[in-house]
């Protein structure tokens, strides 16, 4: 911990170096450069963290890019405060990755820094007072209140306390003004402390005295001694029962945690008396939060379709850094993903595997974790912050080897990287939308290979476009998996029709009758159903039946989604909430009705259909603590669930052997959607739920409910034509200039007022349309959302050549058009946010 009073002598330190330029998490264009003071001259090494004062009052925590001799001509260097890494917690690949990662996707290096690090490696600063120790309380110059007595009370029996301790000992939520006359009066000192925020797990553990666990005279001694006092006894019984002292003498060295010393009931204050009377000692052990998982099974043997894919896989990476596996859904992609990861770890190397979403995590991890043990470690957002810290210190020290995540995963410290694996590769939640960085974890983890000299494998069974184009172009190697793996066939797939049995009045809680004989089917042969509906609550809006009313949000151009078992209308975009209302604000109507179905309502609908079943629901709403998905998941992979309705976290990877019927609701809602990959998706979205049904002996039945059965998309979906569907995209893309022939740019003008925001757009769309570089420029045009937490948006998309010198030219020139649009008075508030390839 470290007080912030004087500055240190600076001189150069025993290196020759004066000065090192640091990385701190701030979205400025630069590393800021601070003095080295003899006394941390000996610490000072690239990648460790140091604290840092920035501004007057900021204290942050920063990383060493680089150390020189040069002083900045702009300001004076501030001294580096202290040193927090005796072995540095960022290796200089991680610098030349954040450095590339900032240039490609049009961010600060800061930035990347701030999302790549653990919140608990950065330190917390927190302001305290002290008493000050010239101050004479008697012979104050000027009088003290009451209020300002009770602080300087507690000061005489505490040497410092937080602004958090003022307001308890005044009662008050706001000390401010009463600390400010405080120091104008000189009474008090105000400072910062800084600590770390990452606090290791500490256990309580008991162990036996040695000479009594040695020696069994002096043991029978301490039962005589406890004869009559039977609360000690039992305690001692039972410690000697999970502890064999004589037979295993090493055991008690370790202890058992006090916790389960006194699980069975037994009394503290009767473990106390022990420890007081020296037959017990009590000692402090730091754990791992991590859990031990020992291997119980070596891989599987892998069939003949997967053997011969693993050896193309091998023949191909001779030549190519990067290859797409194309294998249909339950072909058994994991197995070979097993294989690959065994024999790049024997050769010494790291193993990196990315996953879309937390919920695939939580089934892959098991499997993986029979193999691998505790030798692999795991990391998401849903791991607390000390979690994180001890996974990024665990690949430091080289304890995993092997990490499965989430796409923040592509920042840990790897110094040696032989292989990443990127399973549903085509995935879109592998793109980072807010805040900056706003990357695409894919093409990131592509350049993270090609830094360490590692392979990349890419794995889905309906590829992006873009890396089946690079595929088809021979840029990446490919290779397909035909079959399923064992006895599991293709599912058959049906085509419901909304609109006849609408007309039939065979409709029923928006279900058609195909789909509930369907599913009635499976619940009579006690098999399993999972119905897929991408939009979560219980419907997309409420509207007023007399005016057309609709509860919209405060902050944002969009409807409220109702919520029924919170009972509030929701902003699926900034969190706003509000109660339902009991009539129209509008017109005092009470006729207010849902409109829509979200998956809360089909839970809904479904339980009045099928009474008897037991029904499950996985979306946001349900999965918001840190086992929620875990949770789902066990309950309907041991049969405690009969039904399953989620969004698209259903949708991949998944594998439950007695699910027989997946229902697609509403097949339209994936494919009216304003954007260019809205066939890609949908093809995408509809196979990959399709491919949870059937995945064993038994064959599985895929109803989509539509009100259009005609569509060109189904009939390609049910044939598994992925090939001519593709080419079918491609000629639409090539002739209107999208991906993957262009590079896509989108800027995102925002500002509170909408004027400012429409005349920002169109001063950035005429500077931007003067850059010498092959491209298209379209917009400014009012965003699809027009305004979002009371800011208003205008969107412009760039189509650009594919060389690398027109785009590297245009970013360089956009930075500097934005840097001098900010610099304009009546711009300064203004947000450009830039997203290279956004998705």
């Amino acid at each position: 911990m470290l007080s912030l009073f004087g500055e240190n002598e600076i001189t150069q330190n025993e290196s020759g170096f004066s000065f090192a330029d640091i990385i701190l998490p701030v979205p400025i264009p630069r590393m800021f450069t601070y003095k080295i003071p003899r006394n941390l001259s000996s610490e000072i090494q690239i990648g460790a963290r140091v604290i840092v004062q920035f501004g007057r009052k900021k204290i942050l925590t920063g990383i060493i890019g680089k150390v020189h001799n040069k002083a900045p001509q702009a300001y004076e260097a501030k001294p580096i405060l202290e040193v927090l890494d005796e072995r540095p917690s960022v290796n200089p690949l991680q610098i030349r990755f954040w450095a590339w990662m900032a240039d490609y996707y049009c961010c600060h290096i800061g930035e990347v820094m701030h999302a790549a690090l653990p919140s608990g490696l950065r330190l917390s600063s927190e302001s305290k007072i002290q008493a000050n120790p010239d101050f004479d309380r008697e012979n104050a110059a000027y009088p003290l209140d009451e209020r300002e007595e009770k602080i300087l009370d507690a000061l005489e029996n505490q040497e410092e306390l937080t602004y958090e301790d003022c307001e308890k000992i005044l009662g008050i939520k706001t000390v401010t003004p009463i600390l400010k006359s405080l120091v104008a009066k000189e009474a008090i000192l105000i400072f910062e402390k800084v600590q770390e925020k990452y606090t290791p797990k500490v256990e309580t553990r008991i162990r036996l005295r040695e000479d009594l666990a040695k020696e069994k005279k002096a043991l029978e001694a301490i039962f005589e001694q406890l004869s009559g006092k039977e609360k000690q006894e039992s305690i001692l019984l039972k410690y000697l029962r999970d502890v064999p002292v004589f037979q295993k003498p090493e055991l008690n060295e370790k202890g058992l945690e006090k916790a389960t010393i006194l699980e069975e009931g037994d009394s503290e204050s009767s473990l106390k008396t022990l420890i007081k009377n020296g037959i017990f000692e009590s000692f402090k052990v730091t754990v791992n939060r991590l859990q031990e998982v020992e291997p119980e099974r070596v891989p599987a043997q892998l069939s003949p379709s997967q053997q011969e894919a693993m050896s193309q896989i091998k023949a191909q990476f001779e030549e190519k850094q990067t290859l797409l596996l194309h294998g249909i859904t339950g072909s058994g992609k994991t197995e070979i993903y097993i294989q690959l990861i065994q024999e790049v770890l024997e050769s010494g190397s790291q193993v990196l595997l990315l996953l879309p979403e937390i919920a695939l995590t939580t089934q892959i991890v098991s499997r993986l974790q029979e193999v691998f043990g505790s030798s692999m470690g795991v990391y998401h957002s849903k791991y607390s912050d000390n979690e994180r810290v001890e996974v990024w210190n665990g690949v430091l020290s080289g304890r995993f080897s092997f990490v499965v995540g989430v796409r923040s995963s592509i920042f840990l410290p790897f110094d040696s990287l032989g292989l990443i694996i990127v399973d549903e590769e085509h995935e879109s939640s592998y793109k980072q939308f807010d805040p900056a960085p706003r990357f695409q974890a894919r093409d990131a983890a592509i350049m993270l290979a090609y830094f360490h000299q590692a392979k990349t494998l890419l794995g889905s069974a309906t590829p992006s476009f873009e890396s089946f184009y690079n595929a088809s172009q021979g840029k990446y190697g490919y290779v397909e998996l035909k079959y399923r793996y064992g006895e599991a066939e293709l599912p058959d797939y049906f085509l419901a029709d909304l609109g006849a049995d609408r007309r039939k009045n065979l409709l029923k809680l928006d279900s058609t009758r195909l789909l509930r004989e369907k599913i009635q089917e499976a619940l009579d042969k006690n098999e399993q159903v999972l119905i897929f509906q991408n939009r979560r609550g219980y419907a997309p809006y409420i509207q007023c039946e007399d005016c057309g009313w609709t509860g919209e949000c405060v902050q944002c151009d969009v409807s409220l989604t109702y919520h029924q078992f919170t009972e509030e209308l929701r902003c699926h975009y900034c969190g706003y909430k509000e109660k339902i209302p009991t009539s129209c604000p509008a017109c005092g109507s009470t006729q207010l009705s849902t409109k829509g179905m979200g998956t809360e309502r089909i839970e809904e609908s479904l339980s009045l259909l099928f009474p008897e079943a037991r029904m499950g629901r996985m979306d946001l709403d349900t999965t918001r603590n840190k086992y929620g998905y875990q949770r789902i998941l066990d309950e309907f992979g041991s049969g405690q669930l009969d039904i399953l309705v989620g969004t698209q976290m259903i949708t991949k990877g998944l594998d439950f052997g007695r699910v027989t019927v997946v229902g697609i609701w509403d097949g339209d809602r994936i494919l009216n959607f304003p954007d260019f990959r809205a066939g890609e998706r949908a093809f995408q979205q509809i196979t990959q739920v399709a491919g949870r049904a059937g995945r064993r002996s038994e064959k599985g039945k895929v109803i989509i409910q539509t009100r259009n059965p005609d569509q060109n998309i189904f009939a390609k979906v049910i044939a598994g034509d992925y090939g001519s569907f593709f080419q079918q995209e491609m000629v639409e893309r090539r002739n209107f200039f999208y991906p993957p022939y262009v590079k896509l740019v989108k800027i995102t003008t925002r500002h509170a007022d909408f004027k400012t925001a429409e005349k920002a757009a169109i001063a950035l769309h005429r500077e931007m349309a003067q850059i010498a570089v092959k491209k298209i420029v379209l917009g400014p045009e009012k965003a699809l959302i027009g305004r979002i937490k009371n800011q208003y948006q205008f969107e412009s998309l760039i189509k650009l050549d594919r060389s690398g010198a027109t785009q590297t030219t245009f970013k360089e020139k956009l930075a500097e058009i934005t840097e001098e649009l900010q610099a304009r008075p009546e711009f300064r508030s203004v947000r450009w946010i830039v997203d290279v390839d956004p998705s």
